[in-house]
């Protein structure tokens, strides 16, 4: 029993650590895009992607996330959703980095740390050990 614990600890811990790492990414190259306008004097700005960059959006922004990205990363994205859900009420701010930091470190030391230590908190079964030199019957 310990083991499936830990596996599914593992699994949330990586899907929230990945759609983090996906957002952070598509957060610094909207940043870029916007520099690179600043050097050129070009007055047009990146569309800032902070609705659909927000954890657990509700519909109407979750249609357009889905045309945005692709089916690998709007998984990722709809399990971290899920597994954000119960940290997101938690954070009350209005800047996007905030509303994804806050809840995700929550998230990870809740089913990184707290599922680990109850993995080996679990009893784990017997078993007796004996010597090759014993007879079993």
């Amino acid at each position: 029993m310990g083991s499936l614990v830990r596996i599914c600890a593992l699994t949330a811990t990586a899907l929230v650590a990945l759609s983090f790492a996906f957002f952070a990414i598509d957060q610094l190259s909207e940043r870029s895009e916007n520099q690179v306008r600043d050097l050129r004097d070009d007055n047009s700005r990146a569309v800032s992607q902070a609705a659909i960059d927000q954890p657990a959006p509700d519909s109407a922004v979750e249609r357009i996330r889905e045309a945005q990205h692709s089916s690998v990363r709007e998984y990722v994205d709809d399990a971290d959703d899920i597994l954000l859900s119960p940290f997101t009420g938690l954070v009350d701010t209005d800047r996007v980095w905030g509303q994804r930091l806050l809840p995700g470190l929550l998230a990870l030391l809740v089913y990184g740390l707290g599922g680990t230590i109850l993995a080996n908190s679990l009893p784990r079964p017997n078993r007796k050990v004996g010597d090759w030199r014993e007879s079993t019957g």
